[in-house]
């Protein structure tokens, strides 16, 4: 029988440590990656946490969905980031200690706009940055570079500063098709036999190669 890939490896390619799985190394609670999804990047993958999570005080949570491709670079600006807006300065000056402490208040209470979710399957491209409280599709793609401030639809492709939707991948019939096949739910058995058909095979072909009974395995 075709063995899958084991989740629970930190580097799926030892001869490439640059990679990186990203559910064996995340340790923070307030970060949930789904199985298979990894992070490559030539200078310390295993600083994922705090290089590429920024400013991630809570409660706010980021969450990923399995069987994600994240580009080198790749961002995640959290709602620890936000600074007063409704005064004349920005600057928070509780943080910088002294007696200015004593005014802790003014940065409570900050406006956020909640978790940071990534469904299944989505390929970030080098360099991109998502902004808080962003949900992005499943099977969705993030260009080189995207600056994501909104919502990204499912099986969506995006690009620029802000990012714009340039696309779908598939047309609306077909992306319903695609979710409710949902193959990355799919027991990693039978992902293994099946592995060319989601890959390269056509919506139909998924369709067939879906297990007869209902999958458990929940959506992140």
């Amino acid at each position: 029988m075709p063995v899958p890939a084991d989740p629970t490896v930190l580097h799926p390619m030892p001869e490439q440590p640059r990679v990186v799985l990203l559910r064996p190394l995340v340790k923070s609670p307030l970060i949930e990656v789904g199985e298979y999804s990894y992070y490559d990047d030539p200078d310390d993958p295993t600083a994922f946490e705090t290089r590429n999570v920024l400013y991630h005080y809570g409660p706010e949570k980021l969450i990923i969905g399995r069987f994600c491709a994240l580009g080198t670079g790749v961002r995640f600006i959290m709602n620890g980031a936000n600074h007063r807006m409704d005064g004349p300065s920005t600057f928070p000056f509780p943080t910088m200690g002294g007696s200015w402490a004593e005014h802790f208040d003014l940065l409570t209470g900050l406006p956020g706009r909640g978790d940071t979710v990534v469904g299944n399957d989505v390929w970030f491209g080098h360099g991109t940055t998502v902004m808080p409280g962003v949900r992005i599709g499943h099977g969705a793609i993030i260009a080189t570079g995207a600056v994501v401030t909104a919502d990204v639809p499912d099986y969506g492709i995006v690009g620029g500063n802000p990012a714009r939707l340039i696309r779908t991948r598939y047309d609306d019939q077909d992306i319903a098709r695609l979710l409710a096949v949902a193959w990355w739910d799919w027991p990693a058995e039978h992902i293994t036999e099946h592995v060319r058909a989601i890959m390269s095979g056509s919506i139909a072909d998924l369709e067939a190669a879906a297990p007869d009974t209902p999958h458990d395995i929940p959506h992140v």
